[in-house]
């Protein structure tokens, strides 16, 4: 095993301007905020949408159900966390008796600023807005709590992450390398 380092952009967003537009909810999605008995859903969307990505490599975590369950009680149990900014999205396919987690994203006040964490919506329901959508709602959140700006990092790999946030109005504030242990050929 070798480290090697993953080259990422803290993007910033000014929530004092007027925000980016997002379409509504389309018909079979259900947006939810934040509530404790959410929590498994939340984790399962963020499986779902993070286990065959890149920052699989960089956060090890993402890449399995117990390590996102895990993860997501952190970030609910850490003194930041802005519940306004937390927010589930669920599809229910007419064939089935349960809707299905697709999509989340959390929310963390660090230093004055809302933080994103792990914006995600699973493959087959992307380029439908969805993200967009989490992405707005989270804003909304950060505003109504008081802060001014928000911000979160992507692998600069993830160009199609990159385009949308810049798309929506986010700016590259800085470069961060996020080191990570790899197995070496």
């Amino acid at each position: 095993m070798g480290f090697t380092y993953f080259k990422r952009f803290r993007m910033e967003l000014d929530l004092d301007r007027p925000l980016f537009e997002a379409p509504a909810c389309p018909p079979g999605y259900q947006l939810l905020p934040f509530d404790e008995s959410l929590v498994r859903d939340h984790a399962a969307a963020k499986y779902l949408s993070f286990r065959s990505e890149l920052d699989v490599t960089v956060f090890p975590c993402l890449g399995r159900r117990d390590g996102c369950l895990r993860l997501m009680r952190e970030i609910v149990h850490r003194g930041g966390f802005v519940p306004a900014s937390t927010w589930l999205l669920r599809y229910h396919a007419a064939d089935s008796a349960r809707p299905e987690p697709i999509g989340t994203v959390q929310g963390i006040r660090f230093d004055g600023w809302g933080g994103i964490q792990n914006l995600g919506v699973c493959q087959r329901h992307r380029g439908l807005g969805l993200g967009t959508l989490l992405l707005r709602k989270a804003a909304e959140g950060f505003r109504d709590v008081g802060l001014g700006g928000m911000h979160l990092e992507v692998t600069t790999d993830n160009t199609a992450a990159v385009r949308l946030y810049e798309r929506l109005g986010f700016r590259r504030a800085r470069v961060v390398y996020k080191a990570a242990e790899v197995a070496m050929a």
